[in-house]
This record gives C-alpha cells, sequence and structure tokens, in this order.
C-alpha cells in the first residue's frame, strides 16, 4: 500500500469510526435553549470524542495495513478472481 492509499483508507476508517463514536455519552438538555431542538445533546464533549476517534481509527488502520501488509488480504487477487468469474458468466 503506498502512501496516497494509505492516506485514503485513513481517513475512511476515521470518518466511519466518527459517526460510530459521536452518539456515546449524549443527554439531552434539561433546559432547552431558544433555537435548539429538545434533543440537541447538554454537553457534546466533541474535543474528546474527536480524540478517541483519532486513537480508535489508528487502531483500526494499523490492523489493516497489517493485514495487507503480511498478505492476509490480497485486493488485487480478490480483483483477479472478480474478473475471472465476470469472463466465466
Amino acid at each position: 500500500m503506498g502512501i496516497f492509499q494509505g492516506i485514503i483508507l485513513y481517513i475512511m476508517i476515521y470518518w466511519l469510526a466518527l459517526f460510530a463514536v459521536l452518539p456515546f455519552g449524549n443527554a439531552p438538555a434539561k433546559e432547552v435553549q431558544e433555537g435548539n431542538t429538545h434533543s440537541a445533546p447538554e454537553n457534546p464533549r466533541l474535543a474528546r470524542k474527536f480524540l478517541i476517534t483519532g486513537i480508535v481509527s489508528a487502531v483500526l488502520w494499523l490492523i489493516v495495513f497489517l493485514a495487507i501488509y503480511f498478505g492476509v488480504i490480497d485486493f488485487y487477487d480478490i480483483a483477479r478472481q472478480m474478473a475471472q468469474e465476470d469472463l466465466t458468466q
């Protein structure tokens, strides 16, 4: 995997992890401020969630990178098999 592919993979994992981490620990505000919806969190703690997302993404990226590096996952082989299946059908 090249640097560009690694960066793109990290960004994809980051966004997926971010949307998984965002709802954790949210509680609706007891007193709704004007202009907010009733379900708006009182204290969303976004900085903490971005930090957690970065750590989780780095760990997941490392696992995927090692799987690709050691040949556990070979996308080129998968693509060749898919092309071969398309030719036989």
